[in-house]
């Protein structure tokens, strides 16, 4: 494998169950007892499962009901979105005191290039190593970090061990390492992709590896390139420090379509909560509410709308929500997918007006 002239040093770090953790250390009385953070309200769904519940298949994003029915003992913990950002905030804080070439990700992973470092050591595992034990010394969490020469790399490396991992992908190695790996480990790689893969006689990277780009290209477009470069070890993508969220958003495709108004209404209010919950936890303030609703495996259609403000509760979106709504032809289509999410950070000025409101129609895929 060819090596770039300079060999980054690139570190993920990616906190284990973090919300849970939080509330674990916080409330001793919850250590060691399988619990999910959610709403236990019907249509809850679950942010965050501590590892004592991940045996019994609790994860993330699943319905609260459906955890409980897999783990009767489950305790459903509320979010307290405040005090994770607090945590996080720490968290952050340690990373800058080893670079300022730091990608966040999300509340609780991020990426750190050290080629470069604050303090003047050699090894990124090193690095890592006294990162890791920082934070478990200011917050009383763990947290897993993967380190490699590039974010793909890194980004796997830190799933490995989990939790409280260290693993470290050398250059020497990552062709045997990538060529190992599963498909459906490979940044990108959907259960859709997976099974294209699969179908194509793929199950490995080192058996993606021996696929040509112009049938990767054919087969899945452009991405197919990106394909081909991780099989290979290759990702250029630098840590962008000034990476920063354009949207939250939401969507959630129905076991059965659903046709009656009543239906639809009560789904869009569940819908408002999972995205008023996801604003809160990411901190995101936008001023456009965007619905989105799939007639069809064929067909979607969008309506949006621009406040002059950030919309941030379910007052303020909820009526927003059902105004779009009203625009469109539900009650008389059956839904398959209904999506919410919240776009044009405050800060950005797109010489929008207030209240402008604007239709994007059908989209056809193809």
């Amino acid at each position: 494998m060819e090596k770039p002239a300079l060999q980054r040093k690139i570190i993920h770090i990616d906190m284990d169950a973090f919300f849970a953790s939080v509330e674990q250390h916080d409330r001793p009385e919850l250590r060691g007892l399988p619990l999910a953070i959610g709403r236990d309200v019907p249509r809850g769904v679950v942010s965050t499962a501590s590892y004592e519940a991940r045996p019994f298949g609790v994860r993330s994003a699943m319905s609260i009901m459906q955890a409980k029915k897999r783990c009767p003992g489950l305790l459903i913990v509320p979010p307290r979105f405040g005090r994770y950002k607090e945590v996080s905030g720490q968290i952050h804080a340690i990373f800058h005191e080893y670079t300022d070439l730091v990608e966040p990700l999300s509340i609780d992973e991020a990426f750190l290039d050290v080629t470069e470092n604050k303090k003047g050591m050699g090894l990124a595992i090193d690095i890592a190593r006294a990162i890791k034990r920082e934070i478990y010394e200011k917050t009383g969490l763990t947290a897993s970090a993967g380190v490699s020469y590039n974010k793909f790399l890194a980004k796997i490396a830190s799933d490995y061990r989990k939790p409280d991992g260290l693993f470290l992908v050398h250059p020497d190695r990552a062709l045997d390492f990538v060529g190992r790996l599963p498909v459906e480990k490979f940044w990108g790689v959907g259960p859709k992709t997976a099974q294209t893969m699969h179908g194509m006689g793929i199950v490995t990277g080192e058996q993606l590896r021996e696929v040509s780009l112009s049938h990767l290209l054919q087969r899945f477009g452009k991405q197919g390139k990106i394909y081909f470069d991780f099989a290979r070890g290759i990702d250029n993508r630098p840590v962008v420090v000034d990476h920063e969220r354009k949207s939250v958003g939401c969507e959630r495709t129905f076991m059965e379509d659903i046709s009656s108004k009543s239906t639809v209404i009560i789904e869009l209010y569940h819908t408002v909560l999972e995205l008023v919950e996801r604003l809160e936890r990411s901190g995101f303030e936008g001023r456009t509410l965007t619905l989105k609703l799939k007639w069809d495996a064929m067909t979607q259609i969008t309506r949006s709308i621009t406040h002059t403000k950030a919309l941030r509760t379910k007052d303020e979106i909820l009526p927003l929500a059902k105004r779009l709504l009203s625009q469109t032809e539900y009650g008389s289509r059956p839904v398959r997918l209904m999506g919410l999410s919240v776009s044009s950070p405050v800060h950005d000025s797109d010489g929008q007006k207030p209240w402008q409101e604007w239709v994007e129609g059908y989209l056809q895929f193809h």
